[in-house]
């Protein structure tokens, strides 16, 4: 889709901060002597910033925007130093978007060996803790859970209990679709299943019968938010991941309906063809319907 958004002259700004103040959204601030757009997600592009810059270095600019996607914004970040990446990290953590600054500290921690920025001191300073090993190992072991590890046996831990009725067959984490990395290695050549967040709960043999020997991401297209961002994820799974097969498994009720809809809008604008079977799941437990869409 294509919409408004503020574009900074960089070579004309000369960091007056005057457009600051009159930034409604709080999207712009004053770094390392320059005005920045530190997060397009807060961006209405109206322009009330406009006239209030003396340099005329403010425009607005109409382009092409994709859902948002803090992996990509997190891409640009990095290149503009360790104060840009801070303020934008805070930004989220202002505005309350807690999956998105999870997103983004992820992204940091998965990185950090191939950037040229302390990430160590960003996530003390976002997160407010005295050691980076606190928070890593809170994300490492799901709390909150969006470290990305494939694993065969799970997280061990001393509570674990060694007997169960029926092994798990997920071989990977996150699961959930606004905390996945569409690129990451689990899911490269793979067969993924998308499932709504209910299906495991209403369908006993889901991990045996559905889910071994695949990858799974989990969405509930009712009460999910930003599910735009759905889209282009599953068309990263299919070009760039070049997953083998989707297979989307949903409740009977209506709402479930949105997400087949996107996994659709998805491989119609992917590059790549992928076949993609529709498995349908009663609310008492078993399947109702089942076909290739």
């Amino acid at each position: 889709m294509k919409r408004d958004i503020v574009k900074i002259d960089e070579d004309l700004c000369d960091g007056c901060a005057e457009c600051v103040p009159n930034c409604h959204e709080g999207a712009l601030q004053i770094i390392d002597g320059k005005a920045r757009l530190i997060s397009d997600l807060m961006c209405d592009g109206l322009g009330a910033c406009l006239g209030y810059c003396p340099q005329g270095a403010i425009t607005i600019e109409q382009r092409n925007a994709e859902p948002y996607n803090e992996v990509k914004v997190m891409t640009d970040m990095v290149t503009k130093g360790k104060n840009v990446v801070v303020a934008h990290l805070k930004h989220l953590k202002d505005h309350g978007e807690e999956d998105f600054l999870h997103e983004g500290l992820t992204y940091l921690l998965n990185n950090k060996d191939e950037l040229n920025i302390d990430v160590n001191e960003i996530i003390n300073e976002i997160t407010e803790e005295n050691k980076m090993e606190q928070h890593e190992d809170n994300l490492t072991c799901g709390c909150p859970g969006s470290m990305e590890k494939s694993f065969e046996g799970g997280c061990e831990s001393a509570n674990m209990v060694e007997s169960v009725s029926q092994r798990s067959e997920l071989t990977h984490w996150p699961v959930q679709m606004h905390l996945i990395n569409p690129v990451a290695a689990n899911f490269k050549n793979s067969d993924i299943v998308i499932a709504a967040d209910c299906v495991a709960f209403s369908l006993g043999n889901f991990h045996k019968d559905y889910l071994k020997g695949k990858s799974l991401g989990i969405a509930c297209p009712k009460l999910d938010s930003n599910t735009e961002v759905y889209i282009e994820k599953f068309r990263q799974l299919i070009d760039e991941a070049k997953v083998n097969t989707i297979t989307v498994t949903m409740m009977e009720v209506p709402c479930c309906g949105g997400l087949i809809q996107m996994v659709k809008a998805a491989a119609a604008k992917a590059e790549r063809k992928v076949p993609i079977k529709q498995i349908i799941v009663g609310v008492e437990g078993g399947i109702l319907d089942e076909q290739w869409a």
